[in-house]
């Protein structure tokens, strides 16, 4: 599970590094899809992590308003901090873990039963997903997208 986490945070880094040579203004431009700006893209990558990671360990998520977020430090520092608790719950992964069970109850009040393992796919799914919305603005705008291949990293 780390080795799909650890390659989640080299390309989110990655993102980081480009967006530093892009203006301010660019990064938080209203665009269509995802998260509406390349900074809260990258900001709601860092959130859901955590989000559920607290979750799987039994403790409440951090709450962090995504329109408070502007810059792309606040950004980076928000993602720091919830890889190194991410990687401290991984720290302590286990095979038994793949198998535990998850309620997650919805605003419906409709209650889904997942499991560790698929919550951990989904978590790391759900990135490579937002990180394509990226690659497809940053050529929108004329610049050449983070490569997000997994082999030749």
């Amino acid at each position: 599970m780390l080795e799909l986490f650890s390659y989640n945070w080299q390309v989110r880094d990655d993102w980081f590094e480009w967006c530093r040579g892009v203006n301010s203004a660019e990064l938080n431009k209203e665009r269509t899809g995802g998260m509406g700006s390349i900074l809260k893209n990258l900001f709601h990558l860092a959130d859901c992590e955590q989000i559920w990671m607290n979750q799987l360990q039994g403790k409440h998520p951090m709450e962090k308003d995504i329109h408070a977020i502007t810059t792309l430090d606040e950004v980076i520092a928000f993602s720091e901090l919830t890889r190194q608790q991410t990687e401290s719950f991984l720290s302590l992964w286990t095979p038994a873990y793949e198998k535990k069970e998850f309620n997650l109850t919805s605003k419906s009040g409709k209650t889904y039963t997942f499991t560790y393992k698929k919550v951990m796919q989904h978590v790391v799914t759900h990135e490579i997903h937002h990180i394509g919305q990226l690659s497809v603005w940053a050529r929108k705008i004329g610049e050449k997208p983070v490569s997000s291949d997994y082999i030749f990293r």
